[in-house]
This record gives C-alpha cells, structure tokens and sequence, in this order.
C-alpha cells in the first residue's frame, strides 16, 4: 500500500465535496443550527409549565398559594372550574391542575389534614416529574407559613447541603450543546462514508480505480481520512463558535485531547459507514440501513439518558459500541475538566472498538471489490 495514493484518492473526494453544494449546506447546517437550536430551546427544567388551579376555597390562603405558583416554573395560573378539569387535561391544555377543595383553610385550621389534588399530565415527563415536586414543596411552605405567621424554615437536626458541579445553575444548554456536536458527528461520519463509496459504485467510477494499480485497503482509507478530516473540521469550528461562543458554554478540558479522541471516534464510525455501504445495493438501502443504526448506536450512549439507569444486558450490548465510550471520554474531558490519565481506558476501546469495525468493513470492501472485477 502506498500512501502517495491513499493521499491523492482523498483529494478527489475533497473535489468532489467542492462541487456538491447540496452536501455542504448539509454539513454547515448540522454543525451550526441543529447545535444551537435543540441546546437553546430545548429545556430539560421546570420552565414556563402551563398551569390551571380550581379554588373551591376561596380563601386567603387558597389564594396565597395560588399567587406562589409564579415564572419562571409556572406560566399564569388559569382559573377553572371543577367540570373543566377533564376536558382541559384530555384537550392537553395544562401540564398540571391544581384542585383545592372548599373548607381547605378552616379544616386546617381545625388541626385536620385536608386533601389537595394535582392533576399531571405525564406526557411531558420531565416536567411532570420536576413540576409536581416544586408544587408540593410550594404548598408546603405557604401553608407552613399561613399557620406560623413566619416564613422561616424550621430548624432540622440535619441539614444537607448541596455542591452542584460541573454545571452549577443546572443549565441544560451546556449538556445539550456538547452532545448535539456528538449527535451530527455520528450521523455524519457514517452517512458521508458510506454515501461516498455508494456513489463510486453508482456512477461506475468504482471500475475506473480497479483498473489503476490501486488496493482496495488505499481506495477505504482515502474516503476514511478525507471525510474524517471533513467532519472533524466542522465539530471543531462547531465546538468553538457556536457552543463556546453563541451559547457561551465554558469547555473545563483540553480541546486537544477531544479532537484526538474525536479523531479516534470518526475513524471508528467511517468504518462502519463503510461496512454498511458493502451490505447495501443502492443509495436508498443505504439510507434505510443508517439510520436505524444511528439511532441505536446514539441513542444508547449515555448521551441522552445515564448509561447506569439501563438494563444491563443493554449495557454490556453497548460496551461494544465506539459511542458509548467516546461520550464517556467527552463528558470527562469537557464538563469535568479530566485528563489523559482519566479517560484513557475509553480512548483505547474506541481505538479498539474501531479497528475490529475497520476489519470486517476491509474484509467486506474486498469482497464487493472482487465481484466487482469478476
């Protein structure tokens, strides 16, 4: 193998990357605005959750919860009645209905314990789990306060105090930002690759390379560097203007050390983008046959959920995929700051990982190619 040709077969696919404009507003919108819009809008906190509230009570206190509930968390409350409650809730109009019953302030001041019924709809999960814990805790102290006359919190044997690290206001930008980087770098590095090689057997210049003193290995590793460094380019500018600069979110790491692991976890993935390009026959297989890998290999990362929280015989299935550590390797570097000698063991399954994939995608390339001669 001579990397003279490895070199100069990588240079085509830059000029064939030159003159398909379709596919470079395909890259700069992936690294550009699919970064900045799911990490700016899409919030994973208790924001602005629609809220509706019967007062059957009609009471100083009903009413001193009512004016609690307030923006951020909650918009406005919307004032109901009690035959309103289900429409409103099936029409998904509210994510939560609070029903304070009549007599609430005079059976608690009767020393018995009334009863408050929050409606949740559940659909929107994360709300529903972070919003009916503040409104519980919100009913708590105004209640607490109602009956004391004070505000302070009573006096605990214990108290806990809480370090938040890595990301003290809890701002789901920054984790989204990073992870959407990732998230374009998978999808992309497998369907760039595999398109490419894809295209070569559809447009018959596949031929034309057989019959130049070429080796299949020199024909894979051109398209394995040449849209590597494509990719890489762009998650690095990604990583720089938009998520340090736009969103403004502090890299902890060495860029350094991502972009070497990065380097890792692109060769990883243009290799299976290769493999699948040997198993499918036209570019639409292809895209039919990427995509639901992505969405599994993504997916099951720990990138979106915590890796811990899955059944195990799904972890220990996902341990043999590159995403699954580079995220580990990413989270490490760039939100805790860690160092080489940390995140070393998944740089080394990624480059493991990776060069078992590069295998069986040559293997398979080789095949392709010898009944493409035959």
């Amino acid at each position: 193998m001579r990397l003279s040709n490895v070199y100069r077969l990588g240079l085509k696919e830059f000029h064939s990357l030159r003159y398909d404009p379709v596919l470079i507003l395909l890259i700069v919108y992936a690294f550009s605005i699919a970064v900045y819009s799911p990490a700016k809008w899409v919030r994973l906190e208790l924001e602005n959750a629609s809220m509706g509230i019967v007062d059957e009570d009609r009471s100083p206190l009903s009413r001193q919860i009512t004016d609690a509930l307030r923006e951020p968390y909650f918009q406005l409350p919307a004032q109901l009645r009690t035959e309103q409650i289900d429409p409103a809730m099936e029409r998904g109009r509210y994510t939560f209905v609070l029903d304070i019953p009549p007599d609430f302030q005079r059976d608690l001041l009767a020393g018995r314990r009334p009863r408050v019924q929050l409606n949740v709809d559940a659909t929107a999960m994360t709300q529903a789990g972070l919003g009916s814990g503040y409104i519980e805790q919100i009913i708590g102290d105004e209640t607490r306060a109602f009956l004391s006359g004070v505000r302070d919190e009573p006096r605990m044997p214990v108290t806990l105090v809480a370090h938040i690290a890595f990301n003290p206001n809890t701002q789901s930008s920054w984790f989204l930002g990073i992870m959407q980087i990732v998230n374009q770098t998978t999808l992309l590095a497998i369907v760039l690759t595999g398109a490419a090689v894809i295209r070569e057997r559809e447009h018959g210049t596949i031929e034309h390379l057989l019959a130049m003193p070429l080796t299949p290995a020199e024909i894979m590793l051109a398209k394995i560097w040449s849209n590597g460094t494509v990719i890489m380019i762009a998650s690095l500018l990604s990583l720089l203007l938009v998520v340090r600069g736009v969103l403004e979110v502090p890299l902890a790491g060495s860029i350094g050390l991502f972009m070497a692991g990065m380097g890792l976890y692109v060769f990883s993935l243009t290799a299976i983008g290769i493999f699948l390009a040997t198993v499918a026959r036209s570019m639409p297989q292809f895209g039919l046959l990427s995509i639901p890998v992505f969405l599994v290999i993504y997916m099951l990362s720990g990138a979106n959920t915590p890796f811990d929280s899955m059944p195990e015989p799904v972890q220990w299935v996902m341990r043999f995929s590159p995403a699954t550590h580079f995220v580990a390797f990413a989270q490490g570097v760039l939100f805790r700051g860690a160092g080489l000698g940390a995140v070393w063991p998944s740089l080394l399954a990624v480059a493991v990982i990776g060069g078992l994939f590069f295998a069986g995608a040559l293997t398979r390339f080789r095949n392709t190619v010898s009944l493409t001669r035959g």
